[in-house]
């Protein structure tokens, strides 16, 4: 499910957008499978002289295992090392040689590089990923992995460790997941894992998910076809298949009601809720990415205008769905003013979702909730960047990447009956609840039971 964003005070508005929809939305593009298992996925845009790259190796933190995780987003730094027959720094001097530029990113379910720049650097584009798909092994060492790993480490104090707040990323996974769960630590891993972590652990990693037949890659903007097929099978031809990957779905558990008190160097306390959820293909997707707008997306939005401006106990509120390949969560995220505990919090917030899960959103409200969810989703569209990784994304999760008109129905079929639906499924149940208070103030966090 695409429409998952972060709902913070801000959302877009496009009044009546909904019904102005006449045609069907498509994003045209051809599939093809090399014989070595790689996925070409073309989608043809001639509006700008401009072309993307976008690749996905369908493995992300999930696909590690306890004692080993972080080793996704290591391996997305290292693949910007160079290979054999671009040492580096070629890769970015290359690119930045032809007007280009590249980055990556990692999460839960996949790690993603994409290039983008004038349509005629793509077949250096190409021959850059294929050289770094079939060919990096051979220059990986212990200097580059130790040097990789000392900046994922600074990464991870600067995130986790000496960020305000930050040791919720290292609290909430293991709480709301159980043991083992692939979801139940935090994607950039841990201290211990990544000191851990051999050359030989790196290269085993490599060889087991960075293959033709665990990737797919986009092509996307002012390009022809049947050349892209051509560049393509020049130079990802000679990969080898790697090994046959399979993932077993977890086992399914229920949530244990947790409350958890942490303390932090911070000047407010902080409140977390969260709950177990479903995965990007459930049928409660859609609602459930409609209500986290619902409670937070706009000014005028059920916590924001309760909490934030009302009652004036949150300096700021916020709600996440996060449904992802194999599960899911929801969140909700208050910090508290100056002179407030959190236990204020918990009972306002509880308040108004027992309120809207007994009346529904208005049609108002439900209307402004869908109209704000498609007006991003298509200004997302205007950049060929945001189609291309589009494209993968619907390819993996929902086996095509022509997905969007499909998307945006179930978006605009989520009534109100159904936002009452899912906040009684999801959230009258057990969840996790974490309180960071300022160092030596646990009399500030949350304590009260959930008012039924």
């Amino acid at each position: 499910m695409r429409f998952r964003t972060f709902t913070a005070l801000g959302a877009l508005l496009a009044p009546a957008l909904l019904g102005a929809q006449a045609t069907r939305l498509r994003v045209p593009a051809t599939v093809d499978t090399l014989p070595n298992g790689l996925t070409l996925i073309v989608h043809e845009d001639h509006s700008v002289p401009r072309v993307v790259t976008n690749v996905w190796y369908r493995v992300g933190s999930g696909d590690e295992r306890p004692g080993r995780t972080g080793f996704a987003h290591l391996f997305e730094h290292l693949m910007f090392m160079g290979s054999e027959n671009a040492a580096y720094p070629a890769f970015d001097r290359l690119l930045e040689g032809a007007g280009a530029s590249n980055n990556g990113s990692t999460t839960e379910d996949r790690t993603n590089y994409y290039e983008w720049g004038p349509s005629n650097s793509l077949p250096l584009m190409l021959w850059l990923e294929a050289d770094r798909m079939g060919w990096l092994l051979p220059t990986m060492d212990s200097a580059k992995v130790d040097a990789q790993r000392d900046i994922v480490k600074n990464e991870r104090r600067q995130s986790y460790e000496n960020q305000p707040y930050g040791i919720a990323g290292d609290i909430l996974p293991p709480a709301l997941y159980p043991k083992g769960h692939p979801y139940s630590w935090p994607v950039i891993g841990s201290m211990t894992d990544l000191s851990a972590a051999s050359l030989e652990d790196v290269k085993e990693f490599f060889r087991r998910n960075y293959a033709p037949n665990n990737a797919a890659i986009v092509v996307a903007g002012a390009v022809n076809t049947d050349s892209v097929r051509r560049l393509v099978r020049q130079y990802f031809s000679a990969i080898p298949r790697g090994p046959a990957i399979t993932r077993p779905a977890p086992a399914k558990f229920t949530v244990r009601d947790t409350a958890i008190v942490a303390e932090d160097r911070v000047q407010l306390p902080r409140l977390y809720l969260a709950w177990h959820s479903v995965d990007n293909n459930h049928k409660d997707a859609a609602p459930l990415d409609l209500l986290s707008y619902l409670l937070s997306g706009a000014r005028n939005s059920r916590l924001t205008n309760a909490l934030v401006y009302q009652r004036e106990i949150a300096s700021s509120v916020s709600a996440f769905s996060d449904a992802k390949r194999l599960d899911g969560d929801f969140s909700i995220t208050a910090t508290a003013r100056p002179g407030q505990g959190l236990d204020s919090l918990k009972v306002a917030i509880e308040r108004e979702l027992n309120r809207l899960a007994t009346e529904g959103p208005t049609s108002r409200e439900l209307e402004q909730a869908k109209n704000a969810r498609e007006s991003s989703f298509l200004n997302q569209l205007e950049f060929i960047q945001s189609k291309a990784d589009q494209l993968n994304e619907y390819a993996y999760f929902q086996g095509t990447p022509d997905y969007f008109q499909k998307d945006l129905d179930q978006l605009r079929a989520v009534t109100a009956d159904d936002i009452k639906r899912v906040i009684t499924a999801y959230l009258k149940g057990p969840r996790v609840m974490l309180s960071i208070v300022p160092t030596g103030k646990r009399e500030l966090a949350a304590t009260r039971v959930i008012i039924q």
